[in-house]
């Protein structure tokens, strides 16, 4: 062979190499990433003519795919009161998808190894792949009496609701108000997506953001919860020791002094189960200071604070941890942890749990939305397993607590909550904004009665209202809630 041609014949098989290089390259190491990748056009035209699996609410669908007749074959549709379930399901778009249709994409999109046998035998019948569906854990009596209570506060309402079974983690309700019409998103216009997408996301409500599970507030008196927690664990207390009172209380090391705003709060020392029915702020800021911040932040902790993936089903991006300070802090500046102030910070779901714990005897259930996992065909794959989150009180401590709320409903600031023949107990909060602006208003509560028991907790951070108190807008909200998960 001449020079020439084994020059040739080199240089081929060099291009040859390349070329299996390369397509060992995209076909194999990177197919994963083009695949995924948004800006595949042959991948998103296949998605979208699949027909994507349902989102079922007691059977009622409220996400679903339907025949469509433009260039893609199926169309998704939020057929039912898709503003009440919009903070849920989030949307499926043409780019992008968030909350449940992210989180459940595998299943809905018909990809998961858990329906490699439907894919099998619609391959063998040449029929098209379909996609699984989801059965949520809402209640949706419950998850009505949210949004409506809510809505019912104005159009510019912004607030967050959420309900969950104590025992198991199940959530009963989940609404943030404002919401938003994934039906727009789900458009198969992109232009007209593009634009709903920018009026969206430049509101100042924030409207696709979950005031259930994103947005964190002060949470004010409610987080005295916790704090009564961390004394009864710590202190050896119980609902009738006597702990400090009195009308006002000096924050260590300045000359602010804080009071009950007229509150039953005796001029010493009062019984601590007076001081939560009375919400006496006094108390809770000593008790803040006694407990000390390692325990007051242990206690935070074992409730779910400071940790930002709570709700199972929700990406850790649709979430925000509620937060405790963790670092050094001044005593008045602990003093204020006390009563949910200076930088306690909380979700609904977060409280939620904080009065799940207490209801299930000091044992803390991980939150979930996905029930069962069924087929297309709705035959059950798979039915969810309830995980404990932690043990966050003893079943002592948890007793007593549930016998203070339940005295804050008898005789206390959160007699609003009553539901005859029910056992239900509850604590008010009012968190302090910025100056000049509207306070956040907090209601946290528990209903027992005939083997079913439900924790709420709502949070009204805007209304109409003139006068803001928790048991002026979020406590209303809050017993209808329990009303219509205790049936």
């Amino acid at each position: 062979m001449n020079k020439p041609i084994r020059t040739m014949s080199v240089f081929c098989l060099f291009l040859f190499l390349a070329l299996l290089l390369n397509v060992t390259w995209v076909q194999y190491i990177k197919a994963g990433e083009y695949n995924d990748s948004g800006l595949n056009a042959r991948v998103k035209d296949e998605t979208l003519s699949r027909e994507r699996g349902a989102i079922l609410v007691a059977g009622r669908p409220v996400a679903e795919s339907r025949p469509s007749d433009d260039r893609y074959k199926f169309q998704r549709v939020y057929p039912y009161r898709p503003y009440l379930y919009a903070p849920l399901t989030g949307y499926f778009a043409l780019a992008r998808s968030t909350l449940l249709e992210n989180s459940q994409n595998k299943l809905l999109s018909g990809d998961d190894d858990r329906l490699f046998v439907n894919r099998l035998v619609d391959l063998v019948n040449n029929a098209s792949p379909k996609g699984g569906n989801v059965s949520l854990t809402i209640d949706p009596a419950a998850q009505r009496a949210a949004y409506d209570g809510l809505a019912a506060l104005g159009d510019n309402v912004q607030g967050g609701a959420v309900a969950i079974e104590p025992s198991t983690g199940k959530v009963l309700a989940m609404v943030s108000l404002p919401s938003f019409n994934p039906n727009k998103f789900a458009d198969h216009d992109t232009a007209a997506v593009d634009a709903y997408d920018k009026a969206m996301q430049t509101r100042a409500d924030k409207p696709l953001q979950s005031r259930a599970t994103k947005i964190r507030l002060s949470p004010g008196s409610v987080f005295k919860l916790v704090t009564a927690a961390a004394a009864i664990e710590s202190e050896g207390y119980d609902a009738e020791s006597l702990v400090p009172g009195g009308p006002s209380y000096k924050l260590p090391g300045t000359n602010i002094s804080i009071n009950n705003g007229g509150r039953s709060c005796g001029s010493n020392q009062i019984p601590l189960t007076q001081a939560l029915e009375q919400s006496c702020n006094t108390t809770f800021l000593a008790l803040a200071n006694q407990v000390g911040h390692e325990k007051m932040l242990e206690q935070a902790e074992k409730f779910g604070f400071n940790n930002g993936n709570l709700l199972r089903d929700f990406a850790e991006s649709e979430q925000s941890a509620s937060s405790y300070p963790t670092g050094d802090i001044s005593d008045d500046f602990l003093a204020k942890t006390g009563m949910g102030q200076q930088d306690v910070q909380a979700t609904p779901l977060q409280m939620a749990m904080v009065v799940a714990g207490i209801v299930n005897d000091g044992v803390v259930m991980r939150p979930y939305l996905v029930d069962q996992v069924r087929s297309p065909d709705l035959d059950v794959l798979e039915t969810a397993e309830q995980e404990e989150f932690s043990r966050a009180i003893s079943p002592s401590t948890a007793s007593e607590l549930r016998k203070m709320m339940v005295n804050t409903v008898d005789r206390g600031t959160a007699s609003v909550a009553q539901i005859p023949g029910v056992r239900v107990g509850a604590k008010t909060g009012t968190a302090e904004n910025c100056a000049g602006c509207q306070n956040y208003s907090w209601f946290v509560s528990y209903a027992s009665e005939g083997g079913q028991e439900v924790a709420v907790a709502v949070m009204v951070q805007k209304s109409n209202a003139s006068v803001v108190s928790g048991s002026g807008q979020a406590g209303p909200i809050a017993r209808a809630i329990m009303d219509a998960v205790i049936k």
